[in-house]
C-alpha cells in the first residue's frame, strides 16, 4: 500500500491557514485531514461545512474528512458539495452503516469508517470489502495532545490480516499521538495513512517534517 501524510487541520493556525496550506503543497502532501466534531457524539466543537467549503479553492490536496458526530449520514450530499474527496464516519454513530456507505459512493466519494479503541474490528467486518479505508484511532476522539495507545495497533494487524485473506484493497489510517517515534510503530504493524496534528503543522520547519516523515516510511517499504 502507498504512504500518505494526512496532516490534522484542527493543528493548524487559522489565522495563517492559507499560507500554510500551501507550505502542505509546496511539500506534496497529499491528504489533509479534516476533523468534524459536533459536541454530542465527542465532548468538542470543531468546524463544519463553511470551512470545508471555504478552504477547498486554497489547495488540491485530497480531503480525508473525520466525522465524529451522531448520524453522519445526514449530511453525506452536503459534504459532497463542499468538496469532501473521502467521507470517514464512526460505526459507532449510524444505525445503518451499510445503507451510510452506499449514500456515500452514490455522491461520488471514497468511503471510510473509523473505529474508537474500545470498539473491535468485529463490529465492521461485513462492511470491509467495500470499503476505501478503515481509520484506527490511536486516541480516545475529540481532544488533541493525547498519548498514542500502542494496544490499538492490534487492530491495524487484523486489519493487514483480513485484508490479504480476502483481498480486500482498503487503506488503513491512523489517527492520534503520532510523532517522529510512533509513526514507525504504525508502520511496523502495517498502516499506511498517517494522521499527525501538531507533529506536522506544529513543527517548526513543516517541509523537514513532511520529509522526515517519508524517509521514515521508505524504510518500512511504504
Amino acid at each position: 500500500m502507498v504512504y500518505k501524510l494526512a496532516p490534522s487541520l484542527l493543528a493548524a493556525d487559522f489565522g495563517i491557514i492559507k499560507e500554510q496550506l500551501a507550505k502542505l503543497d509546496e511539500a506534496k502532501v497529499p491528504y489533509l485531514h479534516l476533523d468534524i466534531m459536533d459536541g454530542v457524539f465527542v465532548p468538542n466543537l470543531s468546524f463544519g461545512l463553511a470551512v470545508v467549503e471555504s478552504i477547498r479553492k486554497y489547495t488540491k490536496m485530497v480531503f480525508d474528512v473525520h466525522l465524529m458526530i451522531i448520524e453522519p449520514e445526514r449530511y453525506v450530499e452536503q459534504f459532497a458539495k463542499a468538496g469532501t474527496d473521502i467521507f470517514c464516519f464512526h460505526i459507532e454513530a449510524t444505525k445503518d452503516a451499510k445503507a451510510t456507505v452506499d449514500k456515500i459512493k452514490k455522491c461520488g466519494m471514497k468511503a471510510a469508517i473509523a473505529v474508537k479503541p474500545a470498539t473491535p474490528i468485529s463490529e465492521i467486518k461485513d462492511l470491509l470489502g467495500e470499503l476505501d479505508m478503515v481509520l484506527v484511532m490511536t486516541v480516545e476522539p475529540g481532544f488533541g495532545g493525547q498519548k498514542f495507545m500502542e494496544d490499538q495497533m492490534e487492530k491495524v494487524k487484523e486489519l493487514v490480516k483480513l485484508r490479504e485473506e480476502n483481498n480486500y484493497k482498503y487503506d488503513i489510517e491512523v489517527d492520534g499521538g503520532v510523532n517522529p517515534e510512533t509513526i514507525k510503530t504504525c508502520f511496523a504493524s502495517g498502516a499506511n495513512v498517517i494522521v499527525a496534528g501538531s507533529a506536522v503543522l506544529g513543527a517548526k520547519d513543516i517541509s523537514a517534517r513532511v520529509e522526515e516523515f517519508a524517509q521514515i516510511a521508505k524504510e518500512y517499504n511504504i
